[in-house]
């Protein structure tokens, strides 16, 4: 049967009439004849008895019609659905990001995109880099932002910008009116950070052990909010990325730029490599480069 043929059918016999069916079908008589006739020598016997007066069903017609109207409503929804997602009226795209992406950057950037897309859900999971590396690879989500991996096997990376990590100070330390802090008198204070295997502490003790030094941790957390906060209440100093510079501000503790060493690592959206996104992921992927970019720090 093809959707044409059953058109064809269902106007004919919701109408009992070939010339109104023409008439709701723009078709010629001898095309909508043709289309029934194809129909029933596709199904093998009569679905319609024709007169000089009356057109009626056959009892296989009256099995047919309706059949013919649930699967020609699922056909006209399912075009409809296809078509609303292909212009972004309707859709849904799920989305990974490292924390400190999820709690700074990335609110900006779905703004945007809702904005644009209203009708478009969007599924964010807030994971640790790796988590989101990992869910990209295995196609739970179509969308990743994180740090550079070191390795590229089964995704692809497209680099956003560079992020260079700050300290992290209590309002009242000496340390938060300098213009620049480096790695010794900051480690010379109680410090806090996140515990692994976020990339946020690797890098950190990456960086440090380059130089013959250790990462003394006196406090950990799995949440930015938390390390923020309790620099805040003077427990201790911590370092993390510039792009949480707002954050750690609003939760009342100082950033400063951290040198010596200086660490600096790209931040990008990771793919599914050889993966065709939906149209709702493409939409989204050009907000996150160009919102992303232009909050950089």
């Amino acid at each position: 049967m093809t959707v044409k043929q059953l058109r064809a059918f269902l106007a004919v016999a919701q109408t009992l009439s070939f010339t109104q069916a023409c008439e709701r079908l723009h078709l010629s008589q001898p095309a909508l004849s043709l289309a029934i006739k194809g129909l029933e020598e596709t199904l093998g016997g009569a679905l319609l008895i024709r007169s000089t007066r009356s057109v009626r069903l056959t009892p296989e017609g009256e099995t047919l019609l309706p059949l013919a109207k649930r699967l020609l409503a699922d056909w006209d929804n399912a075009e409809e659905l296809l078509r609303q997602r292909f212009t972004l009226q309707l859709g849904r795209v799920a989305l990974a990001a490292m924390p400190s992406i999820a709690c700074n950057r990335l609110p900006h950037a779905l703004r945007v995109f809702r904005e644009r897309f209203p009708r478009v859900n969007v599924t964010v999971h807030d994971v640790i880099n790796e988590q989101v590396i990992d869910m990209v690879r295995h196609r739970q989500v179509e969308l990743g932002i994180a740090f550079e991996p070191e390795t590229c096997e089964g995704i692809d990376f497209l680099p956003l910008f560079d992020d260079t990590f700050v300290a992290v100070l209590p309002p009242d330390s000496p340390l938060a009116k300098a213009a620049a802090v480096d790695w010794n008198a900051l480690l010379d204070h109680d410090f806090i950070t996140l515990q692994r295997p976020s990339m946020v502490r690797i890098l950190m003790e990456q960086a440090l052990t380059r130089r013959g030094t250790e990462l003394p941790v006196a406090f950990e957390s799995h949440q930015l909010a938390t390390v923020g906060r309790m620099v805040a209440s003077g427990l201790g100093v911590s370092a993390v990325p510039a792009l949480c510079h707002e954050q750690m501000r609003e939760l009342g503790a100082r950033c400063v730029p951290l040198h010596e060493p200086s660490i600096r690592r790209t931040v990008g959206v990771v793919l599914s490599a050889g993966q065709e996104l939906s149209t709702a992921a493409r939409a989204l992927h050009e907000v996150l480069q160009t919102t992303l970019c232009e909050a950089a720090p």
